[in-house]
């Protein structure tokens, strides 16, 4: 009985992506906090250059999620695709070789950017005032790399499963550690940015050992087993291949904060790179419902797509397009009204609001056309189609923003590298809509739904 609750090919699609999504986008918001509560707290240090500090280390927080995303993004979508098939045994394989990659992944990352963690953060924007505080952070929190991995790139196997209130819980368990934690290593035990870093990577734990449990567990339909954990060429392509979407998301955000954090670090110093680090947090906080919704709907497309159900498939994404645009919208009239209360979330200091007010406005100015990419390209990942899925991943940030932060700043200043953004924003999201829209949703109508499964049937064998 339990299995047949999540059969997604079944009931009303708005609920049971709703199901999946309402969880998820609160595990979305929660794991923000990881670092948003970090930068709140750090911003109310004297100065500013504790949060330029650790918004210099924002990149290579991107780029370990990054390489959650190829695993998680990857692999998650794929098991919920061949459950539709009636196979779990090839989901609970790709389940044991996601996390093997995970792993070797998180020991990799952890010793690249420790040995060369210097040259690193200076190429990222540092500058010799802000460096000592970067290094102090980026130092503990690389310490609990693979925790971060676990946590991050195991939950959408979850979630995947029909189980997003217990997904929900993995995060929510890390950031209420992270948020007691927090006041109490940085201001009590006088850590600063060592505190903070300590307290997430602890929090992170939490959070590892709480999917491990469960995976292995006697609730889960897919079980995490020692036995497919040994790596398989054939999924390892096929979870590395669909995962790059996620993974180059993640990698080229990393790629524009750098570009951005030393374009601003030239001509506008350490004040505009703590602007940038404040606008970052604020689109990580209002940018995870929209992801919270298209994750939640990927294994409901995935599933019925697997099962032959097109015409559900196209109902999944006219349902979560919809609402992905008419939330975009609410935070973009937000941002273009209240820019300055925004900002006071994470600075009460003058020079910085007046600085960040305009940033922000221009910054946020085409947000919705962004929530359009991420609908589409939710679409081609929930599908398995890994081409287009990491073309525009590439697309928006790697080929129209990174080159415009450079670019226009030669004739705007600081301003440029927040209309580079805009700019992206409109082209991306508008070339990611309108091909999904002509290569998937327009044929998908053409093709017949296959005969429903007789109670018993497809599920019956998990």
């Amino acid at each position: 009985m339990a299995r047949a609750e999540h059969d997604f090919s079944k009931g009303s699609i708005s609920r049971n992506i709703l199901a999946l999504a309402a969880p998820m986008t609160a595990a979305q918001l929660i794991n923000v906090l990881y670092s948003v509560v970090d930068r709140i707290y750090l911003g109310r240090l004297p100065g500013h250059l504790a949060l330029t500090g650790l918004g210099l280390v924002t990149p290579i927080i991107s780029i370990i999620m990054g390489f959650a995303n190829l695993c998680g993004t990857g692999g998650a979508p794929l098991c919920s695709i061949h459950r539709g098939k009636g196979d779990p045994d090839e989901a609970e394989r790709i389940l044991g070789n996601s996390f093997t990659l995970l792993l070797i992944f998180g020991a990799a990352v952890t010793a690249v950017f420790l040995i060369f963690q210097r040259p690193i953060l200076y190429l990222f924007g540092a500058s010799d005032t802000t460096y000592p505080y970067a290094a102090a952070y980026m130092t503990i929190y690389l310490l609990g790399t693979v925790f971060v991995m676990i946590g991050l790139g195991m939950n959408p196997f979850i979630t995947s499963q029909g189980f997003g209130a217990t997904g929900m819980m993995t995060v929510g368990l890390g950031a209420i550690v992270n948020i007691v934690l927090d006041p109490i290593f940085i201001f009590a035990l006088d850590m600063g940015v060592r505190g903070a870093a300590l307290a997430t990577i602890i929090a992170q734990a939490c959070s590892a050992v709480w999917v491990l449990r469960f995976l292995t567990g006697k609730r889960a339909i897919l079980k995490l087993r020692l036995r497919y954990m040994a790596l398989e060429l054939k999924r390892v392509k096929a979870i590395i291949s669909l995962g790059l979407s996620g993974f180059f998301m993640n990698l080229t955000t990393s790629l524009v904060q750098v570009v951005c954090n030393a374009t601003l670090q030239a001509y506008g110093g350490d004040l505009y790179v703590s602007v940038m680090t404040i606008i970052n947090s604020l689109r990580e906080v209002f940018f995870m419902p929209v992801q919270g919704l298209t994750n939640g709907a990927q294994p409901v497309t995935g599933y019925n797509y697997g099962a032959g159900q097109y015409s559900r498939v196209r109902s999944s994404i006219r349902f979560s397009t919809t609402v992905t645009v008419v939330y975009a919208a609410v935070f973009w009239a937000a941002a273009m009204a209240f820019p300055g209360l925004l900002i006071q979330v994470f600075s009460s200091e003058p020079e910085v609001i007046e600085a960040g007010i305009p940033a922000l406005r221009i910054y946020f100015l085409l947000f919705v056309f962004m929530s359009l990419q991420m609908a589409g390209q939710g679409v081609f990942v929930g599908l398995g189609r890994s081409r287009q899925a990491i073309f525009f991943s590439l697309l928006r940030k790697a080929v129209i923003n990174a080159p415009l932060t450079v670019i226009l700043p030669i004739w705007m200043g600081t301003t440029g590298v927040f209309v580079a953004e805009a700019v992206s924003q409109l082209i991306g999201g508008l070339a990611c809509i309108l091909t999904m829209y002509f290569t998937v949703y327009r044929p998908l109508r053409n093709l017949p739904d296959a005969p429903p499964q007789p109670e018993g049937g497809k599920e019956a064998v998990l």
